[in-house]
This record gives structure tokens, C-alpha cells and sequence, in this order.
């Protein structure tokens, strides 16, 4: 081996030290050549030309809940997540071509590089979106909430103290729980629940005075119970979970989309836009409905798509008052009221920013 501090001579490298150069250079090629694989043509173009190329918007939903997300057995899906699913399709492709797929946990959508995006109650917090993800805006404003008997004339989750109390533990659901009664030197007896499909009989049977869970699976237990107006869910929340769905960070593009479709189903409401009315209104006096429905060009322009995203957008699901409705409110099986999830107009908090300049 050459060493130049003891001679003058110049050092050129030897023969081994060459090959072992170019056997290290072949092996990074080997390894930048395996990453460029299906995931990264993913990273290599936006997330929408990837959508759009593929034909086919890749949506993970969970079904199981009533209202939010179920497939019957010829395999059709429905529900409020999985109609935002299909609002985010139409805005694409002008109608809801969209695949399903199974969501089962946050770290599973990120290993997986075909899914575009998640729509299943997911709650919006700084931790997970820290894990690389990016919340959509809010599809539905949840909550813990406590179900009860009738019977027992409870107005507030307070009035529940030394009461017989079903939780399915384990979850952050236990601790909020835990900390309202604490917090207010309250107490009460924790009544332990394998899973929610327990809670009608155990209420029934007397085996505990009151359930609870978030808002949405109160609902959706109301909804199969035998003699549901024996029961009611108290007015009053005791946490914050604000459901939306998720996208990968690092594609503005594709985010941008996902969110303003979430936003034209809460303005359409606002206008008065619906899935019936939507091509009548193209004939609008109303700038803003005029410029929503694309009949003023720009929208379509900003996000990169047809002028027409937002009315077929409608035309294909409808405003966010007739998701709401047909999934978990009057008009189906679950009859949740709107309260938080109505317009800002009527005391709720849906509200969107302006679809113009």
C-alpha cells in the first residue's frame, strides 16, 4: 500500500481499491434502482396525475359503523366517509370511480404507497399528523357522549355520579372518562364491556345505567337496538374529536383537492345547490353559484381540473346537509341530529372558505 508520507511519489490508487469503487457505485445504482419501484413512480409525478393515469381513486375506509361506513353483501359500499371518498372521485373524473379498501390503522395507510387517501372517523391531532399526514377538513364534528335510559331522566353526563357506567376500555375513550368524573370529585362505577355489540343488553338487563362511546358509534348501537325509543343520547359532550379525512404530506396538489371537494359540499350547501336542482342552478343570477358550478371559469383552473368539479361533485353525492341526512341523520337509521355538524348559519360550525379569488 502506497503510503504518501513516506515517499514523494505521487499515490495513485491501486487496481483493488478501483474495482471496489465501482463495485460499491454498481450496488448504489442497485439500490436507487429498487427504490424506484411502484411507490416512488408515485413520488416521481403528482399524486393526482398518479390518480388520474391509474383511472381509479384508491380510498381506505372501516366498515362497521352505521352511517359511516358498511358494504353489503354484494359488496356495495355506504355512508358519510364513504361518500367523501366519492365526492373526491367526482371532483377528479366527473363521476365516483373509486376503489375501496380496508383502513386499518394510520402506520398501515403509510406503508402503503397504491392507497390515495383515508376517509374513516379518524380524529384530527397534531400527533398524527406529525407521522407524515395531512387532515383534510372536518367531515364530522364528534365527540363523547354518554347513551341512557329514558327512564332514568338524566339531563347531563353529571347526573350519571354513582351510577353503573359501560365503556369498552382501553382507549383514549376510558381515559376522558376518567377524567371528567375526577376532575369534578364525581364518582361512578366502570362497567366493563368486551366490544359496543354488548351495550343493549347489558342496558336493558340493567346491568349498567348508561354507555359511553363518541357520538357516532352511540349512534350507530341506537340504530340496532330493538326498543330504541326506550333510550336517548344526552345532549352534552365531555371531548373534542374532530373527524376528517387523511393524505400523505408532501403533495400540495392532490391535498388541495381532497380539501376544497370537502368545502364545496359544505358550500353548496350554503347556496342552495343540490344534487337535484344542481344543472337548473347553472342558470343562476348568483355570481357565486354561477362561478361554483363552473359557469365563471377559475376554480377549475386553481386546482387543476375541469371548471365542472364542483357540480359534478354535487351531481354525484350531493351538498353536505343530503350526505348527512341520508347516512346518520333523519333520514336514515342512525337519526342524529346535526347540532355541531350544521352550517354556521343554524349554530353549527360547518363552514367553508370562499371558491373565488
Amino acid at each position: 500500500m502506497c503510503s504518501c508520507e513516506r515517499s514523494t511519489r505521487s499515490c495513485a490508487p491501486s487496481k483493488r481499491v478501483f474495482v471496489r469503487s465501482r463495485l460499491a457505485h454498481r450496488l448504489a445504482i442497485g439500490t436507487l434502482a429498487l427504490c424506484v419501484s411502484i411507490p416512488s413512480i408515485v413520488l416521481a409525478q403528482s399524486r393526482l396525475d398518479f390518480v388520474r393515469k391509474r383511472g381509479t381513486l384508491v380510498c381506505g375506509v372501516t366498515p362497521g359503523v352505521s352511517g359511516f361506513a358498511a358494504v353489503d353483501k354484494a359488496g356495495r359500499y355506504s355512508g358519510l366517509d364513504v361518500d367523501i371518498c366519492r365526492a373526491v372521485a367526482a371532483a377528479i373524473f366527473g363521476t365516483d370511480n373509486v376503489r375501496f379498501t380496508d383502513a386499518g390503522t394510520v402506520d398501515g395507510f403509510l406503508k402503503s404507497p397504491d392507497v390515495d387517501m383515508v376517509s374513516r372517523r379518524l380524529t384530527w391531532s397534531l400527533q398524527r399528523e406529525a407521522m407524515g399526514l395531512l387532515f383534510g377538513p372536518v367531515t364530522f364534528y364528534d365527540g363523547q357522549g354518554f347513551l341512557v335510559p329514558r327512564a332514568l331522566k338524566a339531563m347531563a353526563p353529571r347526573d350519571l355520579a354513582n351510577r353503573r357506567i359501560c365503556i369498552v376500555p382501553g382507549t383514549v375513550t376510558e381515559y376522558n372518562l376518567n377524567t371528567y368524573y375526577q376532575s369534578r370529585k364525581l364518582a361512578f362505577q366502570k362497567v366493563v364491556l368486551r366490544s359496543l355489540d354488548q351495550a343493549e343488553g347489558e342496558l336493558a338487563a340493567g346491568g349498567c345505567h348508561a354507555l359511553t362511546a363518541d357520538l357516532s358509534e352511540l349512534g350507530s348501537v341506537l340504530s340496532r337496538m330493538s326498543k330504541r325509543e326506550a333510550f336517548e343520547i344526552l345532549p352534552e359532550l365531555i371531548s373534542k374529536e374532530p373527524l376528517g379525512p387523511i393524505v400523505r404530506q408532501g403533495d400540495d396538489q392532490f391535498f388541495n383537492v381532497v380539501r376544497w371537494t370537502v368545502f364545496a359540499l359544505i358550500a353548496a350547501e350554503e347556496l342552495g345547490i343540490t344534487s337535484a336542482n344542481v344543472s337548473e342552478k347553472k342558470g343562476s343570477a348568483d355570481l357565486d353559484v354561477r362561478r361554483f358550478l363552473g359557469v365563471v371559469p377559475g376554480n377549475g383552473r386553481a386546482l387543476g381540473l375541469d371548471e365542472a368539479w364542483a357540480a359534478n361533485v354535487i351531481r354525484t353525492v350531493g351538498n353536505y346537509g343530503e350526505i348527512f341526512e341520508r347516512n346518520v341523520g333523519k333520514q336514515s337509521p342512525v337519526r342524529l341530529e346535526r347540532r355541531l355538524n350544521g352550517l354556521w348559519t343554524d349554530g353549527g360550525l360547518m363552514y367553508a372558505p370562499l371558491l373565488r379569488q
